[in-house]
């Protein structure tokens, strides 16, 4: 079974509806202004537009990132890349292929597992990285466990989309 490539765009649209939900001002906005030392007017001022092609545009990055992180069969692709006949289903490695992903295909394809792997991503690679951001700029625990937050959902839920659209 292989990825299902329109998830990848529409998984990167969560970062961007997600983000206007969960920074607006009467969810987590006011205080992740308060925490980041920002006031309505500075975060008001910058480009709608832009900020809305930059965030897609990270959320597709993200999202092709996070696909062979919840689609555990995209391993064996990687790991036999180079083999002579790899493209040629009739070789010897494209029957291997197509009879390992016949049997093996749709294991632990899933929203529910897609999401564990997107919580776990979160938890374990995106939270370090902006806790240690967090801690070299001196900002708040608050500041973190919001924008750690916002990444650990939006991981879930684009690694739910990614791995369980077949």
């Amino acid at each position: 079974m292989q990825p299902n490539w329109i998830s990848l765009p529409v998984a990167a649209l969560i970062p961007l509806i997600f983000g206007m939900i969960w920074y607006h001002t009467n969810v987590f906005g006011a205080a992740w202004m308060q925490a980041s030392g920002l006031t309505m007017d500075q975060v008001g001022s910058r480009s709608k537009i832009k900020t809305y092609l930059l965030t897609y545009l990270i959320g597709l990055l993200v999202a092709a990132a996070l696909m062979p992180i919840v689609i555990h069969q995209m391993a064996i692709y990687s790991v036999l890349a180079n083999e002579p006949g790899i493209n040629d289903p009739q070789s010897e490695i494209g029957r291997f292929l197509s009879d390992f992903m016949g049997k093996h295909g749709s294991n632990f394809r899933s929203f529910k597992h897609g999401a564990l792997h997107g919580v776990l991503s979160g938890i374990f690679f995106v939270a370090p990285l902006l806790g240690f951001n967090a801690l070299m700029e001196r900002k708040s625990f608050r500041y973190f466990a919001i924008n750690a937050g916002f990444w650990i959902v939006c991981l879930a839920i684009m690694g739910g989309i990614i791995c369980g659209w077949v």
